[in-house]
């Protein structure tokens, strides 16, 4: 765990109560006059502790739970069991003060009004937070070159890009100087140069000021940018939290040959000569390359390779470390670490 935890969750659920839907037209009307209701339990006895000033990617696959826990940590829901305190509040019974203490990016959700340019939300909020002058000023000067937002902030929000939008609305939950930034894939949809502007900007933030912040992303190269640790969930439960290397290290074992056949040339008999090799190795075909990918602890590279150059007909071929994502979809898959 952590040391100096400005988050802290102990033993964390959330349960919903949701309409039990009957099949049918005649089904659908039974259902609106007697509904029946299931538990379902989107969050499932979690306890982490995050310290002062890290940064920690929080992974898993829609539907895992990580959205109910940034909403619990920020205190839009309430746990139905365990406890949270969010830099010395519990976040969902002291709302206001929390708010002044935290920034949350969602990245399918507008803060910035669509109609205003983004200095007149930026006043607002000011306004809001009870910014002083000087402070308010000096966070925006900075943001604004940190993102290179000069030349936006001046333009209503409809004529903005989705990049440009991203970066102003960062800027909103950065101004009033909080000490813990939740951000909810700030990066989907966004082009290279938009996402690499952000991402710097999030180092930076961290490194310098020390903010702490916690980050979901499917986008695992955002991940491998910004984090040494990560907390993965699924179904609810965290199923592992620690360090990326030590992930790498642990499931990174993998290796993939990968090659291209050559025009025309038939595959004939390849998922029974891999079936053959055995020991795990599994098979990919995609629009032009086809994976291999096998354990080297138990199966050679050089037999898989010789077995194929002698049969196939090939354009190229090499062998590939598997990368995080790769890594990560199979933790999900297994469901478990460990």
């Amino acid at each position: 765990m952590a040391t100096d935890p400005i988050i802290r969750a102990d033993n964390v659920s959330k349960t919903f109560q949701v309409i039990k839907r009957r099949p049918g037209f005649m089904g659908g009307l039974k259902t609106l006059f007697s509904a029946d209701f299931q538990e379902v339990r989107a969050v499932d006895g979690i306890s982490f502790e995050i310290g002062r000033g890290e940064l920690v990617g929080y992974l898993g696959p829609n539907g895992a739970g990580k959205s109910t826990t940034i909403k619990m940590l920020t205190g839009v829901l309430r746990p139905s069991d365990g406890e949270i305190v969010v830099n010395g509040l519990v976040p969902y019974e002291e709302r206001g003060r929390n708010a002044k203490n935290i920034g949350v990016v969602f990245g399918q959700r507008e803060q910035l009004n669509w109609d205003l340019p983004p200095r007149d939300t930026y006043q607002l909020m000011r306004r809001m937070y009870s910014i002083p002058s000087d402070k308010f000023d000096n966070n925006l000067a900075m943001f604004t070159e940190l993102l290179e937002l000069q030349d936006l902030l001046d333009i209503p929000v409809r004529q903005l890009s989705l990049g440009q939008k991203m970066r102003c609305e960062i800027v909103v939950a950065l101004l009033h100087d909080p000490e813990v930034i939740y951000l909810e894939e700030p990066t989907i949809g966004l082009d290279v140069v938009s996402k690499h502007r952000i991402m710097e900007f999030l180092q930076e933030l961290n490194r310098e000021r020390g903010t702490t912040i916690l980050l979901t992303t499917h986008d695992l190269s955002d991940i491998e940018k910004l984090c040494k640790r990560v907390m993965i969930i699924d179904g609810g439960e965290i199923i592992y939290d620690g360090r990326l290397a030590e992930i790498r290290r642990l499931y990174g074992a993998t290796r993939s040959l990968v090659f291209t056949p050559q025009d025309g040339a038939r595959l004939d008999g390849l998922e029974s000569l891999v079936d053959s090799i055995g020991n795990g190795a599994t098979v990919y075909f995609g629009d032009e390359a086809v994976a291999i990918r096998f354990d080297p602890r138990k199966v050679s590279a050089s037999e898989i390779t010789r077995q194929i150059v002698t049969k196939y007909e090939l354009k190229d071929l090499s062998v590939e470390e598997a990368d995080i994502e790769t890594i990560v979809r199979d933790i999900y898959e297994r469901g478990q670490v460990g």
